[in-house]
């Protein structure tokens, strides 16, 4: 009889998605599982509780939330001794990390996965001291996720990334910032407008944002977009769809376990690690190798 704690964001996504994890509940403790509910209320309280669980006497976790909550139940999970599997029941506005690992979206598959108990052990990035399952980015747009008001978020999914984003680009005017980039791989100081050091495929949604990612490589793939002309930039833009955007003159592209990267403009250089602020550039990015248990529909460990 396997105890199982689900952990919750109550105003991530819409009310379907609070239905379908109330019918989960219910399918688990139909088949005689031990569960019980946690309600986030507050930044970090999904991070806490995480901890807090892996210390008692359960066997695994359900996170339901964006990639915000996802995040803070995988870091809690990451540096506890005893780490509980989690099971992803993606809720949130993009959820890229579910979203490129497949995990079931409908009540039967979630259940199924969950009775099979497929486990696959996954990498994590960290940044500078907090960790991160998905991606970290710096520069041109990457404060759309702090700036979307929470309603838009859950009325407008998707949707109200994309308008945010396009609000912003006549603000920013493409302002490169001046970097010093330090890597085994790739090492340079110079004028970039984005970079984005991802542990998995899916970024913003866009699903080939990082087009050869793998959460189990043991490396991160790092894109840098140099400073670009609009036209320059509208051309990275549509071909990032297909994952051709990575041939583009302006776009470094290459993988790493370790990068740190210092500003040198004038100007603060806000840092986002899966949807959330992380501080300001400098920061050293590394990975941590199969740090993080998770439920999926398949495994071939």
């Amino acid at each position: 009889m396997k105890r199982i704690k689900v952990i919750y964001n109550p105003s991530s996504g819409r009310q379907m998605i609070q239905k379908r994890m109330d019918d989960i509940i219910m399918k688990l403790l139909d088949k005689g599982y031990i569960i019980s509910k946690y309600a986030t209320k507050k930044k970090d309280d999904a991070f806490n509780e995480a901890i807090e669980t892996c210390k008692g006497p359960w066997d695994g976790i359900i996170v339901c939330g964006g990639d915000g909550t996802v995040n803070e139940v995988a870091f809690g999970v990451a540096i506890s001794n005893k780490k509980l599997p989690v099971a992803i029941l993606a809720g949130g506005t993009v959820n890229d990390f579910a979203t490129y690992m497949e995990i079931p979206r409908t009540t039967y598959d979630f259940v199924k996965m969950i009775e099979n108990w497929n486990i696959k052990h996954v990498d994590m990035g960290s940044c500078n001291n907090k960790y991160f399952v998905n991606v970290a980015t710096g520069g041109l747009l990457t404060n759309v996720a702090h700036t979307v008001p929470s309603e838009s978020k859950t009325v407008l999914g998707r949707m109200a990334y994309y308008l945010e984003g396009i609000k912003e680009i006549p603000k920013q005017k493409f302002k490169p910032i001046k970097v010093k980039i330090t890597s085994e791989e790739y090492s340079s100081e110079e004028d970039i407008l984005l970079f984005v050091i991802s542990n998995g495929k899916s970024v913003g949604g866009f699903k080939k944002l990082s087009p050869t990612a793998e959460v189990q490589d043991g490396l991160l793939d790092c894109m840098i977009i140099k400073k670009a002309e609009l036209q320059d930039i509208v051309s990275i833009f549509l071909k990032i769809y297909s994952g051709e955007h990575i041939n583009n003159s302006k776009v470094e592209y290459f993988k790493t376990s370790d990068i740190t990267i210092e500003n040198l403009s004038q100007d603060e250089v806000q840092v986002d690690i899966d949807g959330e602020f992380a501080g300001e550039l400098p920061v050293n990015i590394k990975i941590l190798p199969n740090i993080l248990p998770i439920f999926v529909a398949k495994t071939e460990d």
